[in-house]
């Protein structure tokens, strides 16, 4: 499984504006929202299936990222966001480091193979620090978008 089949080209940002936890998750359903990937009547429902994720441990994974996931229903397909924040948001993450990079992945309530296959896919991508790096410097969604593209199919 690669990024492309599931990252929403049009909820991609590099200047991610909020300052907790919370915000981050609206802001990225919100990109979600204004890209068409899912209906706006589901959102709250799926902020507070997101945050109830978040409440049995954190999806900061350290090293300054953060994979905010959650099934919800009305969700048809597994779809994500990616954010940058350039100040970083404390995510309660392992290693105690800010959040800097951002992927939220939505998913129906039956796609447990998929959903995991996706999770794994950017948990690898994100493996590499010069990667990182690059990705916390870029300041337009295109050039993210590209750099990404590239990550993914050289992963391949």
């Amino acid at each position: 499984m690669n990024i492309q089949e599931f990252l929403c080209k049009k909820a991609v940002t590099a200047d991610l504006k909020s300052s907790t936890k919370k915000e981050v998750i609206e802001e990225l359903v919100d990109l979600l929202l204004d890209a068409g990937a899912i209906d706006k009547k589901i959102r709250t429902k799926l902020i507070e299936t997101l945050l109830a994720r978040e409440a049995l441990g954190s999806t900061a994974i350290g090293q300054g990222i953060a994979i905010p996931h959650g099934k919800c229903e009305n969700v048809n397909k597994l779809t994500a966001a990616l954010g940058i924040s350039r100040q970083g948001v404390d995510f309660d993450s392992l290693d105690g480091e800010p959040a800097h990079i951002f992927f939220l992945l939505v998913a129906p309530v039956d796609s447990a193979g998929p959903h995991l296959k996706a999770l794994a896919r950017i948990s690898r991508l994100l493996k590499d620090k010069f990667f990182r790096e690059n990705l916390k410097s870029i300041e337009d969604s295109k050039t993210i978008l590209t750099l990404v593209t590239q990550e993914d199919e050289r992963m391949n």
